[in-house]
Formats: structure tokens, C-alpha cells, sequence
């Protein structure tokens, strides 16, 4: 079973940055995309970016392009969020999530099979 490790969130306040970090405890065909989702109180889950393995592509919610930036790291099995322009908005629990090449850019929770325990998120005006 793999497992997902999530780590770096904090409280900031508005126009702060986080650097959000993933570890996968194996790297194969189920974690070939990694990502994040989000969920605050009251509110449905919702996706925030995505990336295949080795960069091939990433992908965005429209509401953080240009703020925020995922990457990996050469062994694949990492991968970061820098978060810029932080919003009281962006504040939630944030959900390392993987799964395989064809779901990457897909924003259904239901599509990644593996989660992170979770990391909090809390922007303050």
C-alpha cells in the first residue's frame, strides 16, 4: 500500500508564502501523477494542481495559477507546492493525493487512489 507523507503547512498571513512537500513511500504506475486537493470547512474537496512524473505536465485550478508552483524532485517520488500571494480564501486542509498518468489534470477526488494524511493551511487577513 503506498503511502503518502505531507508536510509544511502553517498559518501566514495574506501575501505570505508556504512551501507545501510530499514524499511517496514507493514510485511506480499508481503514483506516476502526484498533486494536491484542498478542503475547507463546510466546503466540498477541490483540486489545486497536479504533475506527471518527470514534469510531463502540470496542471492548475484556475483560481491559483500564477500563485502557486508544483515540481518534483529527481527521485520522483516528491513533490513540492510553492504557494506565493497567499488569500484568507486559500485557507484549508491541503491532501498530498496520487494516482495514475491517465487521471493527472482530472479534478474528481474519486479518480486518485492514494492520500496524504493531510497539512493545514491557515491565511489570516
Amino acid at each position: 500500500q503506498v503511502q503518502l507523507m505531507d508536510s509544511g503547512g502553517g498559518s501566514v498571513q495574506a501575501g505570505g508564502s508556504l512551501r507545501l512537500s510530499c514524499t511517496a513511500s514507493e514510485y511506480g504506475y499508481t503514483t506516476d501523477c502526484m498533486g494536491w486537493f484542498r478542503q475547507a470547512p463546510g466546503r466540498e474537496r477541490e483540486g489545486v494542481a497536479a504533475i506527471l512524473s518527470g514534469g510531463a505536465g502540470t496542471y492548475y485550478a484556475s483560481f491559483v495559477k500564477g500563485r502557486f508552483t508544483i515540481s518534483q524532485d529527481n527521485a520522483k517520488n516528491t513533490v513540492s507546492l510553492q504557494m506565493n500571494s497567499l488569500r484568507p480564501e486559500d485557507t484549508a486542509m491541503y491532501y498530498c493525493v496520487a494516482g495514475p498518468p491517465v487521471i493527472c489534470g482530472s479534478w474528481r477526488s474519486s479518480d486518485y487512489k492514494h492520500w496524504g494524511q493531510g497539512t493545514q493551511v491557515s491565511v489570516s487577513s
